[in-house]
């Protein structure tokens, strides 16, 4: 009798509408979990949305990471907004954004008002086992994405050009420019197979969540820049301190691309003032913003709680509201219109080439900032080997391999 054939790989199920509760419940867990950075976090996305519950296929959500690259603002905030968006539409995006912000902004405005009795945590053993959690996960994100989007020499040639480049010329500017290269490079240089195959597209009519109106992603664009441009004007008239502190995040969230680290000059430029934040707390809450899950630009919340001028809850809340509203508004923009270009060939070579561009920053990030800051001896790098080996072959959630790296590391490191 035959032998059987080989199964073959899963394919991603046919896109289906999900309920904003399914998206709450799915970003709380991240929220709660995704430790390590910007970065780290697009591996833990790529986890829980392709490989796990196959909301959508490898290449829809690698062309969200590249548009939100682009993007400015948290970008890897912009990443759940969009899968959010995809999945269960407008409710579905602000599930993602308020369950995948929630839990580290809650920490950090505890933390401003009980800094006084709580020190440094940054080289706490739990954090350094998290730490190291998170190059395991970004190591299996840049492996399942090489497999799938720079399969051929072409594609293999383009992500490690963008590695070369990213590394040798570190910034949030320089990656932007690789994914315009890369595109442009594809464009001209890709062709066949190595082109891309037509994949339905990051929102368009098969997505579930339903597309989005053309009339609202207009009206959003112009939101973004009316905002950007009448808020400091206002806040400078009437001498509001709220007004001038919704102005002052919204900027930082409008005017800084890649997220993470990146947003930092602004925020100080922001908050430590006479009659501020002192240069002193601003380090302490930075530091805190490392030991928690969950975005950077969480710290907002922390200076907005603990700013003389506005320090409260309130406080808070319009320093978290201002800083991640423009980029929820160029989502909700850019989308509609970035589904009907990428239709066309000449896009979907471009988009081949920007996909490759993704995966070799990806790549660069895993060495730096990944490794360089989440391996600082033998014993993290032993963590971070256990942590891979249980993602890979034994299919652990991250979740799970988090809270236990960070219990090894409270006891080992």
């Amino acid at each position: 009798m035959d032998a059987p054939a080989p199964a073959s790989p899963a394919a991603p199920r046919a896109p289906e509408r999900g309920s904003a509760l399914e998206v709450l419940a799915v970003f709380t867990r991240l929220g709660l979990t995704s430790f390590g950075g910007p970065v780290a976090h697009l591996g833990y996305f790529r986890e829980a949305f392709v490989e796990r519950r196959r909301w959508l296929s490898e290449a829809a959500y690698a062309e969200i990471v590249a548009l939100c690259q682009f993007l400015p603002g948290p970008a890897s905030s912009q990443v759940g907004m969009a899968i959010g968006l995809r999945r269960a539409g407008l409710l579905g995006m602000a599930a993602a954004w308020l369950a995948f912000t929630l839990p580290s902004a809650a920490l950090l405005v505890a933390f401003a008002l009980a800094i006084s009795s709580l020190g440094d945590v940054s080289g706490d053993g739990w954090i350094l086992g998290t730490k190291a959690a998170a190059v395991a996960v970004v190591a299996q994100a840049v492996l399942g994405m090489g497999r799938s989007l720079a399969p051929d020499k072409e594609r293999a040639t383009l992500a490690a050009l963008a590695a070369i480049v990213v590394l040798l010329l570190p910034g949030a500017g320089v990656q932007v420019a690789v994914i315009a290269v890369t595109g442009l490079i594809g464009w001209l240089w890709l062709r066949g197979s190595a082109a891309g195959d037509g994949d339905t597209g990051v929102l368009d009519e098969a997505a579930p969540g339903g597309r989005v109106p053309r009339v609202l992603a207009v009206g959003a664009l112009a939101a973004f820049a009316l905002l950007l441009i009448g808020l400091p004007m206002a806040a400078a008239a009437t001498g509001n301190p709220w007004l001038a502190s919704f102005a002052g995040f919204y900027r930082a969230g409008a005017l800084v691309f890649g997220g993470g680290h990146v947003v930092l000059p602004l925020l100080e430029a922001q908050s430590v003032a006479p009659g501020g934040v002192t240069h002193d707390q601003f380090l302490a809450g930075y530091g805190a913003a490392q030991a928690v899950p969950g975005p950077l630009f969480t710290l907002a919340g922390f200076l907005g709680a603990i700013d003389p001028r506005t320090g409260s809850l309130a406080g808070a809340a319009v320093a978290l509201i201002g800083i991640f509203l423009p980029g929820a508004l160029l989502v909700i923009g850019v989308l509609p219109f970035w589904a009907s270009v990428r239709r066309l060939t000449w896009a979907r070579r471009a988009l081949a080439g920007i996909n490759a561009g993704v995966v070799g920053i990806l790549g660069a990030a895993l060495y730096l900032p990944v490794f360089a800051q989440g391996i600082g001896s033998p014993a993290a790098l032993a963590v971070a080997i256990a942590a891979f080996i249980a993602l890979t072959r034994w299919k652990a959630p991250p979740w799970a391999v988090v809270i236990a790296t960070g219990v090894i590391g409270q006891l080992a490191l």
